[in-house]
């Protein structure tokens, strides 16, 4: 049966023969977050939007549920909700696997890969690892949307002799005419901006870093522009990356040489705040005046190829739309899952002003929803939602009134037992001030997976959690005093597959 799911996945396959089959309906598998069929997957790769179309490559192994011999996955969306997997976009070949990279639509052929009027490449941009001797950087092409890729025959085009020389991100910057790769160099923690006219022949324009957490290697940049919030045709500069196990970000100016960086240099900044959320990064060739669009990873290498699902492993976390503010004196991330996921909802449930000083049990169960909820927080106050409850097992989304502190605790939650890292990371917090006395949460649980976006974005936390089926409830909980939860909608949410 194994092999059988192999075949079908290196030449492609129809995602509705798994629906019918018992795929996708696995005890730890999630409903509406894109994982793949079978086997190990860990960064998105290559995110692009082409002909309608939203690619969504991933570093994946075809043949096993745990890491290694990296390739391209392939799947297609026209929504960002139900996607089409294709076959194997980029295989591992000989001494060389395949590691992160993007995607760029050469639109006016300037890498001469096009060979027919009307032909319009895309090219795959990505790093040759040849294991414990030398990463480079190589490109591939494709002219027919995708579906099929040839590798440059004068690969690698970017080489600087190294072990750590990896994950570039490229993208077109107009006012130049130019592409510009971000590209890191992972051990001295710097983030180096090349130039190319052709996506074969680069430049070295600038550097970035140390700065921000350099306690772990840097790996996966990405250098993008975003709107200021609430300030209709001004934008900034983000540069983001994953400095291991987690991420970060800067915000501030880029000349098309050199980024700026206008928040405090010592200080972290993290697009995410919960324990499973990496190496995110932005789509390529959005339509004109679309807002950026991010995915992100959703483990922790500290633990990742022992959480305990099969016969696939890892998942994508909800596209995100991205903006900035500027909030006492520093450039902070919003983050918001799309609007498209809206379509997704169904039997809906609303409450209004429910005060409690101990718990209350929400009369809805379910392992798959949204929910969107305030809370009004007295001082002295711990109070917040409970998921997965049951037994005296939950998952427990909170805010620290005295402390002004908004965390995640999962660490009764449901099985810890498969690697003493996960059990230890257990709780997770970040500062937050109320916004007119309230905290705003806004919740998806799927299945061993929840988000929180509070306060509009600009605080979120992603988590894994493996709690028992039968362990559904949704209970509100204060400590301290009375809370009052103005308003609180939930949602059942369709699965995608």
């Amino acid at each position: 049966m194994k092999q059988i799911l192999l075949s079908l996945l290196l030449v492609g396959f129809s995602s509705a023969a798994f629906c019918q089959s018992s795929f996708y309906k696995e005890r730890y598998r999630p409903r509406f977050h894109f994982t793949p069929p079978i086997d190990w997957m860990n960064d998105p790769n290559g995110l692009v939007y082409h002909h309608g179309e939203y690619h969504l490559f991933y570093q994946f192994n075809p043949m096993g549920n745990r890491w290694g011999h990296m390739s391209w996955g392939h799947a297609v969306s026209r929504d960002l909700l139900y996607w089409e997997h294709l076959s194997v976009a980029l295989a591992e070949e000989k001494d060389t696997m395949i590691f992160s990279g993007s995607c760029v639509v050469d639109q006016q052929n300037s890498s001469g890969f096009a060979t027919a009027p009307g032909q319009v490449p895309m090219v795959a941009i990505y790093t040759g690892h040849i294991e414990g001797k030398n990463q480079s950087q190589h490109i591939a092409y494709s002219l027919d949307d995708g579906r099929t890729w040839k590798k440059y025959d004068h690969n690698p085009v970017l080489d600087l002799g190294k072990k750590d020389f990896r994950d570039p991100k490229v993208f077109w910057y107009a006012p130049e005419k130019k592409w510009i790769m971000a590209v890191v160099l992972p051990l001295e923690k710097q983030v180096q901006l090349y130039a190319s006219h052709n996506l074969k022949g680069w430049q070295l324009m600038s550097e970035f870093g140390p700065a921000g957490d350099t306690t772990g290697i840097w790996e996966c940049p990405d250098l993008f522009q975003v709107p200021v919030a609430g300030e209709p045709g001004k934008y900034k500069w983000v540069l983001m990356h994953s400095p291991a196990p987690y991420m970060q970000y800067f915000v501030g100016e880029f000349d098309g040489t050199r980024f700026v960086n206008e928040n405090k240099t010592e200080k972290i900044y993290r697009p995410d705040y919960g324990p499973d959320y990496y190496a995110a990064i932005t789509y390529n060739n959005l339509p004109a005046g679309a807002a950026p669009i991010s995915i992100g990873w959703v483990n922790n290498w500290d633990y990742a190829n022992a959480i305990p699902t099969t016969p696939w492993k890892s998942m994508m976390s909800l596209p995100r739309n991205l903006s900035v503010r500027k909030k006492n004196g520093e450039w902070v991330l919003l983050q918001q899952p799309v609007t498209a996921v809206q379509q997704l909802r169904t039997h809906q449930r609303s409450w209004k002003n429910i005060r409690t000083k101990s718990e209350y049990t929400l009369p809805v169960q379910s392992q798959v929803c949204e929910l969107s909820l305030s809370m009004l927080i007295p001082a002295e106050t711990v109070s917040g939602i409970r998921l997965a409850a049951g037994a005296g097992h939950y998952f427990e989304i909170g805010y620290d009134a005295a402390q002004k502190i908004l965390y995640i605790d999962r660490s009764g939650a449901g099985d810890t037992s498969f690697h003493p890292a996960f059990a230890a990371l257990s709780r997770y917090q970040t500062p937050l001030q109320p916004v007119n006395g309230k905290i705003n949460l806004h919740i998806f649980f799927d299945k061993s997976i929840i988000e929180v976006f509070a306060n509009d974005g600009e605080a979120v936390m992603t988590a894994q959690l493996f709690p028992e089926e039968k362990n559904n409830g949704i209970t509100l909980f204060s400590k301290g005093g009375a809370v009052l939860f103005p308003g609180i909608d939930y949602w059942e949410i369709k699965p995608i597959w």
